[in-house]
């Protein structure tokens, strides 16, 4: 039962030779050649051994759009499809550098644009919880990875919630890194001012102790910062005292049984000492406009690199627009499309002003309301999602296809760390609890959150063999 065990388990059970390293990556690598045909994890598996160190023994997978030396990064896409990685991301080499062996890249959705991995240009991953249930997106073959035990724990990245609510719709803990603690070199940009890496896990320590191997200044990534932080220091300690805001944005559009999973979480950090409070922030309702306006425009940016020029699929033409075009054509899939020319759109110079400046001016003002309530209060709490995983093919409409990160995207327009850790079930599917901090107070949201994540109680994991049953 290797699968149910934590990071830091495997950890002392090699060190103390309980375990032997090979044993253990063999036993993850045969557990995942088993479940993977049920859950389509993988976009490509390997054997990428690390160095000596606290994590050697300890397999994970990579989300499939940061390089990795010998795979292919395909980024979920077909213009990617046969590209081999040029070199390492750092975030990957750090965990490498610290002994851990990557035994997979895991499925997202095109350029980690999307909910549900629906938008993967190879095939769609499937929750462990119900195999008819998406498991979230963009880092959903991740989450699907560690719920189902095929890996002690694997990397995602985050743009406006893509680790958290996978975590949220796969029953696990996602944590996303306050903007800048970890570095984005070797991860296919989306949204730069927004993008982040950070670790999916069974539990609340586990996150914290990978948190703490990728953080870092790296001088590949001017938007890293040289700040030493070690998120394992106060991990235990109470959070008596502590006072939370409840936003009402974040409880309006729940169900009832959502809400009565809510309320018992509430309840249980009452019981911990701390005191929550129901208020309105009134410029959250314009996060995922905002959203939806800033990342498509940085987006339309970023892949504007992707021409079948320097690498990736190249469809030949008479004409180097032409081949420009073609290429572009079938090699980005529909959502991708869509979100690129919707930012080149609000880029344009005739809407630049009407759409784009106006976004950036009123993500300034719900970055500068949020940051005011943290200044008197050490978080801010509520459900994950607004639902749980919704079936595939279940929402067809874009825009309630967007509204799914209705409560995630706030933390990336501001550059806060968020986690979700689980906290019930709606219907027998599993539902998260998000905290919310200031920058660089991830100590403190790491905190709140284990001290939930006791009083809770040990959360179970699905029974993938028998069709995901509890």
């Amino acid at each position: 039962m290797l699968f149910k065990r934590s990071v830091e388990e495997l950890i002392d059970d090699v060190k103390i030779g309980k375990l032997d390293e090979d044993t253990v990556v063999s036993y993850f690598k045969e557990r995942s050649a088993r479940l993977d045909p049920k859950l389509r994890v993988y976009i490509s598996t390997c054997t990428i051994k690390g160095k000596k160190g606290p994590l050697r023994g300890i397999p994970f997978a990579v989300k499939d759009n940061m390089q990795l030396n010998d795979t292919k990064t395909t980024s979920g896409s077909k213009i990617l499809e046969n590209y081999g990685s040029a070199f390492t991301a750092t975030a990957v080499k750090k965990l490498l550098n610290n002994g851990g062996t990557v035994i997979g890249k895991t499925n997202l959705d095109e350029f980690a644009m999307g909910s549900s991995t629906e938008y993967s240009a190879f095939f769609a991953s499937k929750n462990p919880w119900d195999l008819s249930r998406v498991p979230g997106g963009s880092s959903g073959g991740s989450a699907a990875a560690v719920a189902s035990g095929m890996v002690p724990f694997a990397l995602g990245s985050d743009t406006g919630g893509s680790i958290r609510q996978p975590a949220s719709f796969c029953g696990i803990v996602g944590y996303k890194p306050t903007y800048g603690l970890v570095s984005r070199y070797g991860l296919s940009a989306f949204a730069s001012s927004m993008d982040q890496i950070g670790p999916l896990t069974k539990n609340v320590r586990d996150a914290a102790l990978i948190g703490n191997m990728i953080f870092g200044h790296d001088s590949n990534d001017a938007t890293t910062v040289d700040r030493e932080i070690n998120v394992m220091n106060a991990l235990e300690n109470p959070i008596e005292g502590m006072k939370f805001v409840l936003p009402l944005e974040f409880t309006k559009d729940l169900s009832s049984n959502a809400r009565h999973v809510l309320n018992e979480a509430v309840e249980n950090l009452k019981k911990l000492g701390a005191k929550v409070e129901e208020r309105s922030i009134p410029s959250l309702k314009y996060a995922v406009s905002v959203y939806y306006i800033i990342a498509p425009a940085e987006a339309s940016s970023n892949l504007s690199r992707y021409d079948g020029i320097r690498y990736g699929l190249r469809v030949e033409k008479d004409s180097i627009d032409e081949t420009y075009n073609q290429t572009r054509d079938e090699g980005f899939g529909k959502e991708v499309k869509r979100r690129i020319m919707l930012g080149t759109f609000t880029l344009s110079a005739t809407y630049y002003d009407a759409y784009f400046d106006k976004a950036q001016r009123v993500r300034a003002k719900i970055t500068d309301e949020l940051l005011k309530i943290l200044q008197t209060h050490d978080a801010i709490i509520g459900p994950t999602t607004p639902k749980t995983a919704f079936k595939f093919g279940e929402i067809s409409s874009p825009l309630d296809y967007y509204l799914q990160d209705i409560y995630t995207i706030p933390a990336n327009l501001a550059g806060l760390p968020s986690i979700s850790v689980p906290m019930g079930f709606v219907e027998n599917l599993p539902i998260g609890l998000q905290i919310m901090g200031k920058r660089f107070d991830d100590s403190k949201i790491l905190q709140i959150a284990r001290a939930y994540e006791k009083v809770r109680g040990e959360f179970p994991m699905p029974n993938v063999e028998n069709g995901g049953e509890k």
